[in-house]
C-alpha cells in the first residue's frame, strides 16, 4: 500500500568525523542480526547518504514521486518510516566523546545536502523537513534543522 509522501527526515550516523562510512557499513550495522551486532531490519534506515566529500549515494531506490510505496520504505524514523524518506550524513558525534552530539558535517556535506534538500523542497513543496530529533528522543542530526533550513532559504 503506498502512502503519501509527508516527511524528509535528516540524520547523522552518529560516527567521528573524519570517520568515512560506506553503504556496505549502513547495510551491516542495519540489517545484520542482533546476535551479530546489527538491528536485525528488513531494510536500511536510509534513502541515500552523504559521504564526508560531499558525495550522494543512493542506498534505496525510490521512483522520487510524492508517494512512498512499499518497496521504497526505509527504517529511519519509528512510526513515520512510511511517509518520509530519509537521508544520513556521515559524522555527528564528537572525536573524544562518541555519546556528545556535535555538528561534525564538512564544507563538502553542507554543501551537498544543503543542495539536496534545496532540490527535494522544490520537487516536494508541502513535504515537511525534519531532523529525527524532531519526531523521536534523539540527539540526531546532531544540529538544528529548522533554523538552517531558514538559514537556507526554506520556511516551512
Amino acid at each position: 500500500m503506498r502512502r503519501r509522501l509527508r516527511y524528509l527526515v535528516i540524520h547523522c550516523t552518529a560516527t567521528r568525523p573524519g570517520q568515512e562510512v560506506s553503504a556496505a557499513d549502513i547495510r551491516r550495522w542495519h540489517l545484520s542480526p542482533e546476535s551479530k551486532g546489527g538491528r536485525g531490519w528488513k531494510q536500511v534506515g536510509y534513502t541515500d547518504l552523504i559521504h564526508l566529500d560531499g558525495r550522494v549515494e543512493r542506498l534505496v531506490n525510490n521512483n522520487e514521486d510524492a508517494w512512498v510505496d512499499n518497496w521504497e520504505i526505509t527504517n529511519g524514523a519509528k512510526g513515520y518510516n512510511g511517509v518520509s524518506r530519509h537521508v544520513v550524513y556521515a559524522g555527528g558525534v564528537d572525536a573524544n566523546d562518541p555519546k556528545k552530539a556535535v555538528d561534525t558535517r564538512t564544507l563538502a556535506q553542507k554543501e551537498a545536502l544543503k543542495q539536496y534538500v534545496l532540490a527535494f523542497h522544490r520537487t516536494h513543496p508541502k513535504v515537511k523537513i525534519v531532523g529525527h530529533n524532531q519526531l523521536a528522543a534523539k540527539a540526531c542530526p546532531s544540529f538544528d534543522v529548522p533554523s538552517w533550513l531558514k538559514r537556507i532559504g526554506i520556511n516551512q
